[in-house]
């Protein structure tokens, strides 16, 4: 679905504006710049100075659109999508021995406080803010949020990361139009030139190509049985 997709850009527009980007500066959460479209943060991006890094990836892995009810019409239909945002106080740890390294302790009161208002930020923005209206223009409503703390105890590690997984009912996508359908055509005019959502968009709208509509040519109006009928030809 197109628009679910347009779904996880927007919230990496709410989440890391192109004005502070360019800027530098400005950034809505802890994590600042370092929001990622489905990935992980790379080594190369981690704060050395730091004892961790806060930093966001956000995913879109399901998606799907159902008639409204067995006697609605095809274009009556209920969509959602599923919108994974993982919240991660990143580290670099290396145990020569054991081949990896309990990264944080889970256990740690402050970086728990800080992955924390990390995830309360992330919603606040998405589901209050005036930044995340263009995220909301998209989403009818939010049916579920789970946060997801990861850890593998039967290994003994522990990580403070934190997958915020926020279920949606969106707009389906439309396709009556020309071009990009809605509601991701709309997204596209609303976000700033040089926006990574925007380009991304973009790039999308060069890959689909919808069938164009025949020009309609001709309209007769009948009002009986054995009537012949106006005709009306348009040029």
């Amino acid at each position: 679905m197109l628009a679910a997709e347009a779904l996880r850009l927007a919230a990496i527009e709410v989440l890391c504006p192109t004005a502070c980007a360019i800027a530098g500066a400005g950034f809505p959460t802890l994590a600042g710049r370092r929001v990622y479209d489905s990935r992980a943060i790379a080594i190369t991006d981690l704060d050395r100075g730091a004892d961790y890094t806060p930093a966001l990836a956000l995913y879109t892995p399901e998606s799907g659109v159902a008639l409204r009810g067995p006697m609605a019409a095809a274009d009556d239909t209920i969509a959602d999508a599923v919108l994974d945002v993982v919240a991660e106080l990143a580290v670099a740890t290396e145990d020569g021995e054991a081949g990896f390294a309990d990264a944080l302790p889970a256990t740690d009161p402050e970086a728990r406080l800080v992955l924390v208002a990390l995830c309360a930020q992330v919603r606040y923005l998405l589901e209050r803010s005036q930044a995340g209206l263009i995220w909301r223009r998209l989403v009818r409503h939010v049916v579920k949020i789970e946060e997801q703390t990861f850890a593998v105890p039967e290994l003994g590690l522990r990580w403070q990361r934190v997958t915020m997984r926020f279920h949606c009912e969106i707009r389906d996508d439309d396709f009556s139009g020309e071009g990009l359908p809605e509601p991701i055509a709309s997204l596209h005019a609303t976000l700033p030139d040089q926006s990574y959502a925007k380009a991304k968009l973009a790039a999308l709208g060069s890959h689909f190509s919808p069938d164009a509509l025949p020009d309609l040519g001709r309209v007769t109006i009948a009002t009986g049985t054995n009537s012949p009928g106006a005709v009306v030809d348009f040029p």
